[in-house]
């Protein structure tokens, strides 16, 4: 069984839309998109060359899949360009329709059944982008084993959360941690069972 990793940009408030620029999601009237750049450093860049450098497959929602599809295939020796355009790409969409980058695969059936088939299969793990409502049907059925944020010291007090309503409660293991130079926290956790409980009633 193979692994579903979510690699994503957040606010310190929760907030993952649009971190590419300012057009990339203006939906529900987000007006703060492209908040990452100012706050790219060299070790970001490292970072997220050595978290594709490995053999992926992407599993991407519909808008993410054509932003992506939009750049990628023109981005010459841009660094992860190859490994994106080599990737097979599962794109979960309600809205068939054709599929001109390389690799791509459309997935339109439930979304929850088409991802638990993809993960019971042998091959590479499944890395997904972007793609906040498919992120939330994910986190809803209990399927990302991993999460590799990157949490940048910002609040953007609206726009598309990671962990939306409906999060299933789940305890997390962190794996790695590091800083980079502009204060951006880059975190990786894996699913760790249930949530902890107790009390500290009566301590003292």
């Amino acid at each position: 069984m193979r692994k579903l990793i979510v690699l994503t940009f957040v606010s310190l408030d929760g907030v993952m839309q649009a971190p590419g620029g300012p057009d990339e999601d203006t939906s529900g009237g987000f007006t703060h998109g492209g908040w990452v750049a100012g706050y790219w450093d060299e070790a970001l860049g490292g970072v997220m060359g050595e978290q594709m450098k490995w053999p992926f497959d992407l599993l991407l929602g519909r808008k993410t899949y054509d932003l992506f599809a939009a750049y990628w295939p023109k981005a010459g020796d841009a660094p992860g360009a190859k490994e994106l355009n080599a990737a097979r790409k599962y794109v979960v969409t309600r809205h068939p329709k054709k599929l001109e980058w390389a690799n791509s695969v459309l997935l339109t059936g439930d979304v929850a059944t088409e991802v638990q088939k993809l993960k019971q299969q042998d091959g590479p793990v499944l890395q997904v982008h972007g793609s906040g409502n498919l992120i939330q049907t994910l986190l809803k059925n209990d399927l990302v084993d991993e999460l590799r944020l990157k949490i940048f010291p910002i609040t953007l007090g609206a726009g598309k959360r990671l962990f939306a309503e409906g999060t299933v409660p789940a305890g997390l293991r962190l794996l790695d941690f590091r800083a980079s130079s502009t204060g951006v926290l880059v975190a990786t956790y894996a699913r760790a069972g249930e949530v902890k409980r107790g009390s500290f009633a009566g301590e003292g």
